[in-house]
C-alpha cells in the first residue's frame, strides 16, 4: 500500500467531520447573525460540495490542479462572505467564520498534493483572506493563521520525505529481486553453459585444426561469461603502444590487467583496488603485455599464462608465469648481443625506469615465470646504461618450477 493512501483517507474523514462542525457552528449563531440567508446558502453548498468530492481525495492522480483551486476558492469564499453575515461585534470578538477549521483541510489537500511548495502559497491565499475579514491582524487572528501555514508546511515536506522514502524502498526491492533472479540464472550458467564451453575447449584443444580454433572461441566466451555473471567488467583488448593519456589521481591496476584476460590467459587479481600513480600503472601494464607477446611469440599460440596481481604493504607484485618450453641456458644473453632487447627494455627497463626490478624464473620444459615488483612510491631512476637493477634469469633443473604461487605467469625472451 502506498504511504499516500492513509493521508488521502485521513485527509478526506477531516473534511467531513469539520464540515459537520461548521453546520454546527452556523445553525447555534443562527438566532445571532445579520442576514442568516447568504450563509444558509453556502453552508449548504459546502456540505454538497465536500461529499461531491470525496472521489477526488483517492489519490494524488484524482485530486488535479483544477479541482484544488476550486476548493481553494470555496474555502475563502466563506471566509469573505462572513463580514457579510455576521456582525461586526462578533467578528470583532474573533468568531469563527462560516467554514471554520474546513479551510484547514482545503490547505492540506494541496500539502498532500504538491509538497510543501504548493503548501505555502495555498496557506498565504486563506491568510489574506481572514485579515481582509477580519480587518485588523489581532494577536488571536495572527495566532491562527501562523498554525495553519506552519502545520501545512510541516505535513507538505512529511509528503514529500515520504514520497522519496518509498521510491527508495521500491528500487532496493527491484535492486533485490533482480540480484536473486541473477543468482539463480549464474547457478543455472554455471552448472550448464560453463561446463559445455569449458568441455568444448578442451576437446578443441585435443581435436586441433579447426577444432582448435572453435575451442579458442568457446574459451573466449566462457571468459565473457563469467564476467558477466561474476558483475566484474567483461576484459577489453589490451591498449595500443603509447595509449590515451593517463586521468588524474590514482590508478586502479586491476582494469588494466583484466584486459588481458582471455581463453589461454588467466588473470587472478585482489577483490580490493591497487591504487597506484596512473603512469606507473600503465607502464606496469605494459610490461605485462610485453611479457604476454613473448609468451604467443615463443611459447606458442597455444601456451597458457596466468596473471597474479598482489598487493603487498609497501609494494605491488605482479607474476606472469607460463606452461612454455622455458627459456634455454644463455638463451638471454644471446638475445642481447643479436640486439633483440624485449626483457632488457620492454620489460626490465620500464621497471627499473620506475624504480622497482623484474627477475625471471625459468625451468626447461615447464615454462617460465616474471616477477615484476614495484614500490608504492615509484621513482623514476635515471640509471647508468647497464647497470643492472633488477636481477637477471634463474635457469633452474626440471622440477623446480614450482615457487609456492598460484596463477601467475612468465614469458621468453
Amino acid at each position: 500500500m502506498s504511504v499516500e493512501l492513509p493521508l488521502w483517507r485521513a485527509l478526506a474523514a477531516y473534511r467531513v467531520l469539520t464540515c459537520g462542525y461548521a453546520v454546527a457552528l452556523y445553525v447555534h449563531a443562527y438566532p445571532s447573525l445579520r442576514h442568516p440567508l447568504p450563509g444558509g446558502v453556502y453552508m449548504g453548498a459546502l456540505v454538497v460540495w465536500t461529499f461531491a468530492t470525496l472521489g477526488r481525495l483517492r489519490n494524488a492522480e484524482r485530486c488535479t490542479p483544477p479541482f484544488l483551486v476550486a476548493d481553494l476558492v470555496v474555502a475563502v469564499s466563506g471566509v469573505l462572505l462572513t463580514s457579510v453575515v455576521d456582525v461586526p461585534e462578533r467578528i470583532a470578538s474573533g468568531s469563527f467564520t462560516l467554514p471554520s477549521i474546513w479551510t484547514a483541510g482545503s490547505v492540506l489537500a494541496w500539502a498532500v498534493k504538491g509538497g510543501w511548495r504548493w503548501a505555502a502559497p495555498a496557506a498565504s491565499v486563506v491568510a489574506v483572506a481572514d485579515l481582509v475579514e477580519r480587518g485588523t491582524a489581532s494577536p488571536e487572528t495572527l495566532h491562527n493563521l501562523v498554525l495553519v501555514w506552519i502545520a501545512a508546511i510541516a505535513i507538505g515536506y512529511v509528503v514529500e520525505v515520504a514520497r522519496a522514502s518509498e521510491r527508495t524502498l521500491a528500487r532496493a526491492l527491484q535492486i533485490e529481486a533482480a540480484t536473486r533472479e541473477r543468482e539463480r540464472l549464474a547457478r543455472d550458467i554455471h552448472d550448464n553453459v560453463l561446463q559445455v564451453l569449458a568441455m568444448v575447449q578442451r576437446r578443441g584443444d585435443q581435436a586441433g585444426g579447426e577444432a582448435a580454433e572453435l575451442g579458442r572461441l568457446a574459451g573466449e566466451q566462457e571468459v565473457a561469461l563469467r564476467s558477466l555473471i561474476s558483475g566484474a567488467p567483461a576484459p577489453e583488448p589490451p591498449p595500443p603502444a603509447g595509449g590515451t593519456p593517463a586521468p588524474d589521481g590514482p590508478a586502479d591496476l586491476r582494469p588494466l590487467l583484466s584486459r588481458y584476460a582471455s581463453g589461454r590467459v588467466t588473470v587472478s587479481a585482489p577483490g580490493t583496488p591497487v591504487p597506484l600513480d596512473p603512469g606507473a600503472a600503465a607502464e606496469l601494464a605494459a610490461a605485462v603485455g610485453a611479457a604476454l607477446d613473448n609468451v604467443r611469440r615463443h611459447a606458442g599460440e597455444q601456451a597458457h599464462a596466468w596473471i597474479l596481481l598482489e598487493d603487498e604493504p609497501d609494494a605491488v607484485l605482479v607474476t606472469v608465469r607460463d606452461d612454455g618450453p622455458g627459456i634455454p641456458e644463455g638463451r638471454l644473453a644471446a638475445a642481447a648481443r643479436e640486439g633483440r632487447l624485449g626483457v632488457a627494455q620492454s620489460i626490465r627497463g620500464r621497471l627499473r625506469d620506475l624504480g622497482g626490478g623484474a627477475e625471471l624464473v625459468s625451468v626447461p620444459g615447464q615454462g617460465t615465470e616474471v616477477e615484476l615488483r614495484l614500490p608504492k612510491a615509484p621513482r623514476r631512476t635515471a640509471a647508468a646504461p647497464g647497470g643492472p637493477v633488477a636481477s637477471g634469469v634463474r635457469n633452474e633443473p626440471a622440477g623446480a618450477a614450482d615457487t609456492g604461487r598460484t596463477g601467475g605467469g612468465g614469458s621468453t625472451p
